[in-house]
């Protein structure tokens, strides 16, 4: 802990007034975290492509399984990246948040080069999938965490430029993932960019720093407790009142519908571009181009959420992200392989890309804007978990509706375009409801704000 952390004003956070102190280090820190972890699990649609081809091959770890199977390995690791917030979360306010960042930057990699040397499917479930999932949550979860309380008014802007670094992540990482298959196959694509992310995420590491207001409560946490032990085993739980809410029930459950849905296509996109044609590389390329439009639309919306209120341009981007998937992507399988359907397809890619996203950078500011910065740890690690096992669901059952019996072509993702479109408008509804309540005041009073 740094002389810098430690000198902390307790009257001036008694008093909740807000202390400016730099850390510099910490945004860049935070955006190559999320560029290596989330960009690296965001791409897993390419190896998805490959695996899905090499399940028709004799020989293969893949051999005879389903793309709901397949798709188990990335969900697993998605899922995870957030079903375990509680207990990263937890163990960053036990010990430090550098130290679970590092630890974690260390079980990525090596999930990673343990997954080269898969012979079944199972083994790639275990490493690509569950070791991975651990190894992502740990230092994603500290990032997105320790990030919010050092930003307030531009809060919005500030999370959207953070967690750009998902979609630039995927935007750099989906081609070269797919030049190192074609190049050194595979197995050697996965060992080396197990070694690359290890030595990126230990670098980013050394700046994570609590925010010195919440150092300070985590301190007084700390002391309170009985030994070192009941701080590693025992999660961030949330206050009963806060809990039993209206609030907290309308967040929850926007958090399940929209993480339910939202990573569906972003696996699938190789796979349904090559049901119009596309080659696997341009199918890679589908992928990062609609990553590249997740970093830039996180950027324009936090810097509109700022100013039209995060939780109206939360509403409005979830509501536009559902009709963007049935207007675009739903329509593209029903035409088939014809240049229609590519270029509804194209849009759909683009247009998903800069709204779902969205979603992503302003559920952390929201929360801290409706439950206080003194819940935000418990709620955002709950919240987390809740949109991990939300996915750990919706995406298999996304990928389970692929319909067999029409063979490799578009028809065949209907079902699951409907899906995705019919979750993200039901999260558009939840988010709304948490819009009505965040102006219910004390004794259900309703306060009419626009700019909220």
């Amino acid at each position: 802990m740094s002389s810098t952390e430690q000198r902390v004003d307790l009257a001036a956070i008694r008093r909740d007034e807000p202390i400016q102190l730099e850390n510099n280090g910490l945004r860049p820190s935070i955006e190559l975290t999320l560029f290596t972890c989330c960009g690296l699990n965001f791409v897993f649609g390419v190896f998805q492509e490959l695996y899905d081809n090499m399940a028709h091959q004799p020989g293969t770890p893949f051999t005879g399984a389903s793309p709901a199977l397949i798709d188990l390995i990335g969900t697993t690791s998605i899922a995870l990246m957030t079903i375990g917030a509680p207990f990263s979360v937890a163990w960053a306010k036990h010990s430090s948040p550098r130290l679970v960042s590092f630890l974690g930057g260390l079980i990525f990699g090596i999930s990673l080069i343990l997954a080269s040397f898969g012979t079944a499917l199972w083994h790639f479930e275990l490493t690509q999938g569950l070791l991975l999932g651990v190894g992502t949550s740990m230092p994603y979860m500290v990032a997105v965490t320790v990030a919010p309380p050092w930003f307030t008014t531009r809060r919005g802007l500030a999370m959207g430029i953070i967690l750009a670094g998902t979609g630039v992540g995927g935007l750099v990482w989906a081609p070269v993932i797919k030049a190192l298959i074609d190049a050194v196959g595979f197995r050697n694509a996965l060992r080396i960019s197990g070694a690359i992310s290890f030595v990126f995420v230990a670098i980013s590491s050394a700046p994570m720093s609590w925010e010195p207001q919440t150092l300070a409560r985590i301190n007084a946490e700390n002391a309170s407790r009985a030994g070192r032990l009941q701080g590693i085993l025992q999660v961030p739980l949330i206050d009963w009142h806060v809990a039993k809410t209206r609030k907290f029930a309308a967040q929850g459950l926007g958090a399940l519908l929209q993480a339910a849905a939202y990573y569906t296509p972003v696996f699938f996109f190789a796979s349904y571009a090559g049901t119009l044609g596309y080659s696997a590389t341009a199918g890679a390329n589908f992928i990062a181009l609609s990553n590249a439009c997740n970093a830039v639309g996180k950027i324009i919306i936090g810097h509109l959420a700022d100013r039209l209120g995060r939780l109206n341009t939360l509403f409005l981007t979830t509501f536009i992200s559902a009709a963007i998937t049935i207007g675009f992507w739903v329509p593209s399988t029903v035409y088939g392989s014809t240049d229609e359907s590519r270029g509804l397809f194209i849009s759909f890619a683009v247009f998903y890309g800069l709204f779902a996203s969205a979603y992503v950078s302003l559920f952390p500011t929201c929360l801290i804007e409706i439950f206080g910065m003194q819940h935000f740890a418990s709620v955002n690690g709950v919240l987390y978990m809740v949109r991990g096992i939300s996915t750990l669901i919706g995406t298999p059952v996304g990928g389970a509706l692929i319909r067999s019996s029409t063979g490799s072509s578009p028809q065949a993702y209907i079902n699951m375009a409907v899906l995705v479109s019919v979750l993200l408008f039901a999260a558009s509804v939840a988010v709304f409801w948490i819009r009505v309540e965040a102006m219910v005041g004390p004794g259900r009073q309703l306060n009419l704000k626009w700019k909220m």
